[in-house]
């Protein structure tokens, strides 16, 4: 009887130290059970978001980026007897690229409009490129590239502009080129114009972009930290 009280006792004691154990690796690694049942389930190095969305292993990492940049931009108020100081919100830009391959390209931009595309708005083709998703300027806007250099459904990062997934090309997009979409021509000038820049491949493209994938990649959680970052820039 004695025998059965010890191992029962320790039984428990190593069933909570298995789950104390967990519960720390949780909390560093930001990856739940769902996730790893999800994964071993598969049989698969994909994974899911917390809100169910089907992430490559490319897409986990960079929300795991994401994550990361966003924990550290949360405000760290400092209280003292006379005054508050809050830290400084980083952005996208701040984040070491560094890990990322990259490339110097000569960027411009473009619009749905009849001087980018040759179509009017009545065109029902006008606004839709050809990958067939409609044009998007967010947080992952579509851009125009050569698709021998960068296939359709690249994730790009374009300091000063944000990320840019391929999903169109152009006669006059040859080699290190890329068209970045804008709204309107008057953005286009204010905003970029064309310039020669080093860009960052976040993921290389399959040849394939839809919708849905283009709206999950907008919607990721860990993004919605830069989101008004993005409409405040907009609106200067």
């Amino acid at each position: 009887m004695n025998n059965l009280k010890k191992w029962t006792r320790r039984l428990i004691m190593t069933i909570l130290f298995l789950a104390a154990l967990f519960t720390t690796f949780q909390s560093i690694s930001g990856v739940n059970a769902k996730t790893i049942m999800v994964s071993m389930e598969t049989g698969s190095d994909s994974m899911t978001d917390y809100d169910g969305t089907y992430l490559t292993n490319d897409d986990r990492l960079l929300g795991l980026a994401m994550k990361e940049l966003n924990h550290k931009s949360k405000d760290q108020t400092l209280i003292s007897s006379s005054e508050e100081v809050k830290g400084k919100k980083p952005t996208l830009e701040e984040k070491d690229w560094s890990q990322y391959p990259s490339t110097t390209v000569v960027a411009t931009g473009y619009t749905a409009g009849y001087e980018s595309t040759g179509k009017n708005p009545n065109d029902p083709e006008f606004g839709i490129t050809y990958s067939g998703v409609k044009v998007k300027r967010d947080l992952y806007s579509t851009i125009a590239a050569d698709l021998n250099v960068f296939p359709i459904g690249t994730i790009l990062f374009v300091p000063k502009y944000g990320f840019g997934v391929v999903a169109d090309k152009g006669g006059a997009i040859k080699g290190n080129r890329l068209d970045l979409y804008y709204e309107t021509v008057s953005d286009v000038y204010k905003e970029w114009g064309k310039k020669t820049i080093k860009v960052y491949v976040v993921k290389r493209g399959d040849g394939q972009l839809t919708e849905k994938k283009l709206r999950q990649l907008n919607e990721m959680k860990p993004m919605q930290v830069f989101r008004q970052q993005f409409l405040k820039s907009k609106k200067e």
